[in-house]
């Protein structure tokens, strides 16, 4: 009877690895993190969903629940500094501490020549791929501490370790290598806490983003991107975004800090 119970036990902990977790994926509406946290939410995870968009955290909570999952929306523009201070506050209140959190939110705009670039929309983007990332890290990182086990994975980009790959983003390729350093940086700083930080690439995956680039004006962006970017879906080689979470979630139940996967 002890044995069959150990191994009930351990089937369990396999099926279901973040059970009694809280896990908050921001830009979970759709893509990378709707997938993400609906993995999550399936390895037992109380999932937080965050977005900027109702109707598709609606959507992703709903799937969620109907696979038996526990999931909150709140909804949040992460471009807004004030929302994400309140963001962290709110879920603090409710929650009392977050397990894993995994910052997917993102933009890549402004695209184009750096000479005559949109500064405003530069300044946004800061703002969305690494203030906001790090205002909701240190913001729930005390609870983390308190109990000795916290997960923080910020999703990153292979452009980080090639700026030059991608011209005409330079406001891409910079907020990702900022991100990254942000992230090796206060994994050592945390080093030994039980709290640990990485960076993830999740690769040319089929999302919005992708989208959105294949449909701007060449003129505008720039021939040579907007080439590229064109190329990966002609060529088949985006793959899902399911799989690029599954590939993340097997990182997760591991030690490792202050590494970026890919």
């Amino acid at each position: 009877m002890t044995t069959g119970s150990t191994e009930d036990l351990d089937a369990a902990e396999r099926t279901h690895p973040f059970a009694g977790r809280t896990a908050l994926v921001t830009g979970a509406g759709r893509g990378i993190g709707r997938a993400v946290a609906l993995q999550l939410a399936d390895a037992g995870a109380r999932v937080v969903l965050v977005a900027r968009t109702e109707a598709q955290l609606a959507g992703t909570s709903s799937e969620i629940a109907g696979r038996e999952g526990d999931a909150t929306a709140v909804r949040a523009d992460l471009a807004d500094h004030a929302q994400v201070r309140r963001l962290a506050a709110d879920v603090l209140a409710e929650h009392g501490r977050i397990d894993i959190l995994v910052n997917n939110a993102a933009t890549v705009a402004p695209l184009g020549p750096s000479v005559g670039v949109d500064l405003d929309q530069y300044a946004a983007q800061l703002q969305l791929n690494v203030l906001a990332v790090a205002t909701l890290t240190f913001a729930l990182l005390p609870p983390m501490l308190d109990v000795g086990w916290g997960r923080v994975v910020n999703v990153s980009s292979g452009i980080a370790a090639d700026p030059a790959g991608m011209i005409g983003g330079n406001a891409y390729a910079t907020t990702k290598a900022a991100l990254e350093a942000h992230t090796v940086n206060l994994a050592a700083e945390l080093d030994g806490t039980g709290v640990t930080v990485n960076a993830f690439w999740p690769g040319t995956v089929d999302t919005a983003m992708q989208t959105w680039i294949r449909d701007q004006d060449p003129d505008r962006i720039g021939a040579a991107l907007h080439q590229r970017f064109s190329a990966y879906l002609s060529e088949g080689r985006l793959i899902a975004p399911e799989r690029a979470a599954s590939t993340l979630l097997t990182h997760l139940t591991g030690n490792a800090t202050g590494q970026v996967w890919s």
